[in-house]
């Protein structure tokens, strides 16, 4: 297993003020970090690579799109807007050296018609995503879409409306993710959400249902990591908890009051965690020593 730490927790942007950061995550144990890409500056993603190689992090990379740019807009020219933005985001990832860009960036965070998603739009974002899941193909890397909770979107809000959407995408580039506060609004039954996603899961984020220190709240952890071992899952494990500092996200996530003592002790308490309910399961030996 390998442990990741979201930059969300401090910034929604990248500069260099925060390039010290690297190397308290990786001193902290973390394997590697999720960047917000929400602006499309190819050269700076590029600098910041050599940043990570040099701190031994790999990397990660998240992205949202807005109403102006909605892949699954019946607006034709709105949804050319979104698939370029997301090919835009792919350039940032390549250039970051970035394995996976994860994010509900099917359909605009935020945004809402009134009712779920008709079958036009539900067509639509799949045509959309099938052209970028082939652009991410030439970039080398692998989309980890991301259902919502019903507040935040209407397009994808259930592990089975995200294995139904990559299914008719049908790219092997197009996969999907698991986050445990969405899952904790939405789903009946955590285990099933998780078997659900088996084939295409790709990234989890392991996230309280606050948005606060994982393992302080009340998302239903014993079962999430019972069935992430049951699947089989093997790859990144990302801490997502958010800060108070993010301009772009405040409409979506509502977060505007701290609910952790600082970010060091919420990254340090979180990867312990982590890595304690993974050797219950993962590597049982470990846990007799």
């Amino acid at each position: 297993m390998r442990y990741g730490m979201n930059l969300l927790l401090w910034a929604d942007t990248i500069d260099d003020e925060a390039l010290p950061l690297l190397d308290q995550i990786k001193e902290i144990g973390f394997d590697a970090v999720e960047l917000p890409v929400f602006e499309s500056d190819v050269k700076k993603y590029a600098s910041w690579n050599k940043h990570l190689d040099n701190a031994g992090l790999a990397r990660t990379a998240v992205t949202v799109r807005g109403a102006d740019e909605d892949p699954m807009s019946p607006d034709p020219k709105i949804r050319r807007q979104g698939i370029e933005a997301n090919k835009a985001a792919l350039d940032c990832c390549q250039a970051a050296g970035a394995e996976t860009l994860v994010g509900p960036f099917h359909s605009a965070l935020g945004h809402f018609s009134g009712a779920g998603p008709t079958k036009d739009e539900w067509n639509w974002a799949v045509e959309s995503m099938r052209e970028v899941a082939e652009y991410a193909e030439r970039c080398g890397v692998t989309l980890g879409l991301e259902y919502l909770n019903r507040f935040e979107c209407y397009l994808l809000n259930t592990a089975a409306d995200g294995a139904r959407f990559c299914r008719e995408v049908d790219h092997p580039r197009c996969r999907m993710m698991y986050d445990t506060f969405h899952s904790h609004i939405e789903e009946k039954n955590t285990s099933a959400a998780i078997r659900e996603l088996k084939d295409l899961l790709v990234h989890v984020h392991i996230s309280e249902n606050d948005r606060s220190t994982p393992g302080a709240g009340n998302v239903r952890w014993a079962e999430t990591f019972d069935a992430l071992h049951e699947i089989g899952y093997d790859n990144l494990m990302v801490i997502e908890a958010f800060g108070l500092s993010l301009e772009r996200l405040v409409p979506a996530t509502k977060i505007w009051r701290r609910m952790y003592d600082n970010e060091h002790r919420l990254a340090a308490e979180g990867l312990a965690f982590m890595k304690g309910e993974v050797a219950k399961r993962w590597l049982p030996e470990s846990a007799m020593h």
